[in-house]
């Protein structure tokens, strides 16, 4: 049989559901990927091995009675370790949150489940979702297919590493500032992030709560089409969650006559010469097909760092408030006294990016410094919001570079906290303004690095987004392309 690792989670579940395939075949291909290339990657934290395997014979047996299957039905999924996963530890690659077992799912992975996916573990993350690489995760860094010496992006570093290397066609990450998508474009691999609102946030560990949003990184638009159509919709458990229709279908022929704005902020100073080249080309593809390209500006964008990094820490040092050794995670006695515990469990527990982004989020909303900060940062969110809505009302979607440069060598950027948060500087403005965003291979540098181009839209817009990303995937032919770790598979083959 042909290896199982190469198709995409939408080719495994028609394999499945056609009978083509067993949904433990599927399963041990994919976990057989897995502990090959793990030594070299550090994708995951938690490998759900017996579980997954019990998922997939309950699956054969329900094939086998003729029971209805799910849209997902086989397909082996990761999930990013900020998101509950019952009875398994849920770290947030924090020290802090070692030895917590949630006892519930996630709404979101409770739908895959429902959907017939097969949960085959949980990936590392720079802790708490603060960073950039990675790197900052309390149980050691995860690295790049393309370049084992290189980042995969983050916080989602360990989703995006799992399904570029084919441990698994789909995972789930989380999105604050961007942490879908850049790790998307640094490995080479589809990333969304739905609009806010459109994916319950419940069992989703925050980091800054009206920022983070839950999404598929894949490998191929389709298959981000379809996760969205299995996680989206309302939840009496989050009064955020949307209940806005989403059915998945993507349109043919969807760049015909599509008005498409390319924000000029986006292509300034401090771009790499190759992203603007791969995407530059997009946008001359896009048009030859039929698009309709015009110039719009985003002024604010100058603004758009400073903006998120201080309401994302703003939020962020409230939300870690509850982490003191009282309830629940890591308890350090510090001596007895209470306001001691909480230093020591708090100092033990929390590595240094976190504790430089609470005491940020403290000093901003502190009572001398709250006005002049974050109301200001409130006040220009605004701003930024209005502006990509003038934009989107001008044109129906944004095209841009994902990341100003590609992945980085690790260690880079571990001491220059400022050159690491600028990583971002394209993708936080959609988080600041709840839109979606998807990015999708475009090219590769002169390195032999992946190069992402970003595509936004309306609120609650996913459908044109994705049915633009989908032709422009088709008509680049990049998705053909995969890591030489992708294809070092002496035995990873059914």
């Amino acid at each position: 049989m042909a290896d199982l690792t190469t198709t995409d989670a939408t080719g495994l579940s028609a394999m499945f559901r056609s009978g083509d395939v067993s949904a433990g075949e599927i399963a041990e291909a994919h976990l057989r990927r897995i502990e090959e290339t793990e030594p070299r990657l550090h994708a995951f934290v938690t490998i759900m091995k017996e579980e997954a395997m019990a998922q997939a014979s309950a699956l054969d047996a329900a094939r086998a009675r003729g029971e209805t299957l799910g849209p997902l039905a086989g397909v082996p999924v990761a999930v990013k370790d900020v998101l509950a996963v019952r009875g398994h530890a849920t770290t947030c690659g924090s020290r802090i949150l070692e030895n917590f077992h949630p006892p519930y799912d996630a709404t979101c992975v409770a739908r895959l489940r429902a959907a017939g996916a097969v949960i085959v573990g949980k990936t590392n993350m720079d802790e708490f979702a603060m960073g950039s690489s990675t790197e900052h995760s309390a149980f050691g860094p995860t690295r790049n297919p393309w370049d084992l010496e290189r980042v995969p992006g983050g916080s989602s570093g360990g989703s995006a590493a799992a399904v570029a290397s084919r441990q698994v066609p789909l995972a789930l990450g989380t999105d604050t500032g961007g942490s879908i998508r850049q790790p998307a474009a640094f490995s080479g691999t589809v990333g969304l992030k739905p609009t806010y609102g459109r994916v319950s946030r419940f069992g989703l560990v925050a980091f800054a709560s009206s920022l983070d949003q839950a999404g598929p990184l894949c490998r191929s638009v389709r298959d981000a089409a379809l996760c969205l159509w299995v996680m989206a919709g309302p939840d009496a458990r989050d009064m955020t969650a949307a209940d806005v229709p989403h059915d998945g279908v993507l349109k043919e022929s969807a760049l015909a006559a599509l008005r498409i704005g390319v924000p000029e902020e986006f292509f300034g100073d401090g771009l790499d010469g190759d992203i603007s080249d791969s995407v530059t080309r997009c946008i001359a593809a896009m048009k030859d097909a039929g698009a309709h390209i015009r110039p719009v500006s985003i002024p604010s964008l100058r603004f758009a760092i400073a903006t998120y990094y201080i309401v994302a820490t703003a939020e962020a040092s409230s939300n870690l408030a509850r982490y003191d050794g009282v309830r629940y995670g890591l308890r350090e006695s510090g001596g007895g006294a209470l306001a001691g515990m909480y230093d020591a469990t708090r100092g033990a527990g929390f590595g240094a990016e976190v504790k430089r982004r609470i005491m940020l989020g403290t000093y901003v909303l502190s009572a001398g410094y709250h006005d002049a900060y974050y109301l200001k940062a409130m006040q220009a969110r605004g701003v930024i919001r209005r502006e990509l809505e003038s934009a989107l009302a001008q044109c129906d979607i944004l095209v841009a570079p994902t990341t100003p440069t590609t992945a980085f060598r690790l260690g880079e950027k571990l001491d220059d906290p400022l050159a690491m948060y600028l990583a971002d500087i394209y993708t936080v403005t959609a988080n600041l303004a709840g839109l979606p965003a998807v990015s999708i291979p475009c090219g590769f540098s002169r390195e032999g690095l992946p190069i992402g181009c970003q595509i936004m839209g309306r609120h609650f817009d996913e459908a044109t987004i994705l049915s633009a990303g989908a032709a422009l995937e088709a008509s680049l032919g990049v998705m053909d392309h995969a890591p030489a770790l992708a294809v070092d598979r002496s035995s990873s083959s059914s």
